[in-house]
């Protein structure tokens, strides 16, 4: 249960705040979009732009010092994720292509049992692919549509396997039972997104979606408690 961009319904989106009350409030994991500032620090945005004195600035042209205060590095969600007690996972939309790396290399010195609950989505498979060769415990996810699968969803799945990607993440509009079923028989996971009330959750959760994206993180567990029982 991905708290996506912490609990933005709750909180300022991509704040440390927002990551810590999307915990408080029962996620299993957090997300949010990374890109690296101009000195190379990976930091967590959505829209990769910032207004500093009037100007709207990319973040990757802005120096980490000079960013607004509210923007987060990615070591204080590791740190957050790390001394939570049950930890949780983590999923980084790769925004800043050139970011995979760092964060990476940033989790496996900050908190190396954290990468196998490290999931990173991006839509392009040949930076999947060499993300797979750099590390091979990361979780790597084809963040996409379905009307983007030239080939069809069963090919795509083949794919993902060959290449060993552990995964796709569609959104909830894209998804049926058959198509879960058709990915797990790949042996791959099955991520919705968009996900942000109870008769879209509750469906998904059925046919065996393996994760969930929502800003409403009280909906989503409430959804999964009605479902699938348990704390």
């Amino acid at each position: 249960m991905f708290a996506h961009r912490g609990a933005r319904a709750h909180a300022a989106e991509n704040t440390i705040e927002a990551f810590t009350l999307g915990l408080r409030l029962g996620a299993t994991g957090l997300e949010s979009d990374v890109w690296l500032t101009a000195d190379g620090v990976a930091v967590l945005d959505h829209d990769g732009e910032v207004r500093i004195r009037r100007r709207r600035r990319r973040i990757a042209d802005v120096a980490r010092s000079d960013l607004p205060a509210h923007i987060p590095e990615l070591v204080e969600l590791i740190d957050l994720v790390a001394g939570h007690p049950n930890g949780a996972d983590v999923s980084l939309d790769l925004k800043d292509p050139s970011a995979g790396a760092v964060v990476i290399d940033i989790v496996s010195d900050r908190a190396p049992q954290l990468l196998d609950r490290l999931w990173l989505c991006h839509h392009d498979l040949e930076l999947l692919r060499d993300l797979r060769a750099r590390h091979a415990d990361v979780r790597l996810i084809d963040s996409t549509r379905l009307h983007k699968l030239r080939e069809g969803p069963e090919r795509r799945a083949a794919t993902l396997a060959d290449i060993r990607i552990d995964g796709i993440n569609l959104h909830h509009t894209d998804w049926t039972g058959g198509l879960t079923t058709l990915f797990h028989r790949f042996n791959r996971v099955a991520f919705g997104w968009d996900m942000q009330f109870e008769h879209v959750l509750r469906p998904a959760l059925r046919m065996g979606i393996d994760a969930v994206y929502s800003d409403h993180v009280d909906v989503m567990v409430d959804a999964y408690r009605a479902e699938l029982g348990g704390a």
